[in-house]
């Protein structure tokens, strides 16, 4: 079994709980207001498989910006 690492807030994780925050968001707002906001869903979706298979993400990258530190450094 396979359990991340939790002792810190890097960068992989936040962009992990980002991804799943809005995708939820959006899901929440699809079921209230209207069907149009799972597109938000979606977009979260196709930014993480984006970034799953070339390691490029917009979020990521604001977060890095913004100060964040890999949890792997080079």
């Amino acid at each position: 079994m396979y359990i991340v690492q939790n002792d810190s807030w890097y960068l992989e994780r936040l962009t992990w709980l980002m991804g799943g925050i809005v995708t939820l968001l959006g899901c929440l707002l699809g079921w209230l207001l209207s069907p149009w906001w799972l597109l938000l869903a979606a977009f979260a979706g196709l930014n993480l498989t984006i970034f799953a298979l070339t390691g490029f993400c917009i979020g990521a990258n604001i977060l890095y910006k913004l100060g964040a530190t890999p949890r792997l450094q080079k």
